[in-house]
């Protein structure tokens, strides 16, 4: 997986980042038995991810591997 660069943009760095927060606001918020508060951590996992392909969108992620005429036959 090392040679393949999986993840290593920041891109994906970015959305993974802001969905680990919002788990931890959701975390943090369902021990406190907080229901508001738990939803607006699952907002930012859900923000992570749009962020994650905005930036990816914008060329911040991980170019697609060309298509081989050897890939197309196996």
């Amino acid at each position: 997986m090392a040679g393949s660069s999986h993840g290593h943009t920041p891109a994906a760095w970015t959305g993974v980042t802001i969905a680990f927060i919002g788990f931890l606001i959701a975390g943090a918020f369902t021990v406190a038995a907080e229901p508001v508060g738990f939803v607006a951590g699952l907002v930012v996992v859900a923000l992570g991810g749009v962020v994650g392909l905005a930036m990816r969108a914008a060329g911040m992620g991980q170019e697609k591997p060309a298509h081989s005429e050897a890939t197309a036959q196996s």
